[in-house]
């Protein structure tokens, strides 16, 4: 297909990069353009100088911006531009209630669009991993699903328009409880005198495993918290579930706690830490990792 990918950022850059060698002709637009050069250059696509020019005649445009007033912004550009009947894929984690403003924005404009969030964090997106939770008509989704799958292992369909983005949210929860629970357990096991390489030995084998506890129990022991999804964007991930427990009712004792806890890790100044720096809270100020405090949070 004639595809645009707006935004090529850590997940972005690869993403796009994998529909290429699917076979699709790729065009892409980044905010940076040399980041949109260099994507050009090293997968043979084009870059464009605007999200109109990127979108000209495509028949499905790819987004992975950063938040609603992003996506807002770059649909209501892309719209236009496109073929008639075209899909607008959205990757980027928003609110379900712009979701189905985008939709019904789509809809009015003889064209569609995809609520697409992903999981799976920058590794997934190099490797091609990716899960992607869905909310679209049932016949958007049809047209769309064998591109996404260029990129990811697993696509599904959960509902119609904002569906996609409410199932993030529901991954986001336990997450946040997973982690919490681990940063725990390993501050504990060390309080105890325990070795957490001969602790995880033994649990991870059993009900207590997880995938969090496979990829990070060792860099949690380390204080080391380079490895992907920011604590900056976590925390606009728990607000958007937050906002929607508000509207809908829902009792989320543990994830504003979590939440509380990720805004102590920010003040220590680990906005662009990854998620498993709860346990940096948990520690001595001697054994926290010494990182310069990144960029204020948006």
């Amino acid at each position: 297909m004639k595809a645009a990918f707006i935004g090529l950022g850590v997940m972005g850059f690869p993403m796009a990069g994998h529909l290429a060698r699917a076979g699709h002709a790729v065009t892409v637009f980044n905010r940076s353009p040399g980041k949109a050069q260099a994507w050009a250059l090293a997968h043979g696509g084009r870059a464009a100088a605007s999200v109109a020019d990127a979108a000209a005649g495509a028949e499905i445009v790819f987004l992975c911006v950063g938040d609603d007033a992003d996506v807002r912004a770059v649909a209501t550009e892309a719209l236009p531009a496109m073929a008639a009947g075209g899909i607008v894929v959205d990757h980027t984690t928003t609110s379900a209630v712009l979701a189905r403003e985008m939709a019904s924005l789509a809809e009015a404009s003889g064209r569609a669009f995809v609520d697409a969030p992903v999981s799976g964090g920058q590794a997934g997106a190099q490797s091609g991993q990716l899960t992607v939770m869905c909310g679209a008509a049932p016949q958007a989704f049809a047209r769309a699903e064998p591109v996404i799958a260029a990129f990811a292992k697993a696509v599904r369909r959960i509902g119609g328009p904002g569906s996609g983005q409410l199932a993030k949210m529901v991954n986001q929860i336990c997450i946040a409880g997973v982690v919490q629970g681990l940063a725990e357990a390993l501050h504990f096991a060390k309080r105890a005198g325990l070795d957490p390489a001969e602790v995880y030995a033994a649990i991870s084998k059993g009900a207590a495993q997880s995938w969090q506890m496979d990829n990070r129990w060792a860099t949690m022991t380390q204080g080391k918290f380079d490895f992907g999804f920011a604590v900056d964007w976590m925390r606009k991930d728990l607000g958007l579930v937050l906002d929607e427990g508000a509207r809908n009712g829902a009792a989320l004792d543990m994830t504003r706690l979590v939440d509380g806890f990720y805004a102590e890790v920010q003040q220590m100044g680990g906005r662009r830490w990854d998620t498993s720096s709860l346990i940096a809270r948990l520690e001595t100020p001697a054994d926290a990792p010494s990182q310069p405090p990144p960029a204020r949070r948006p």
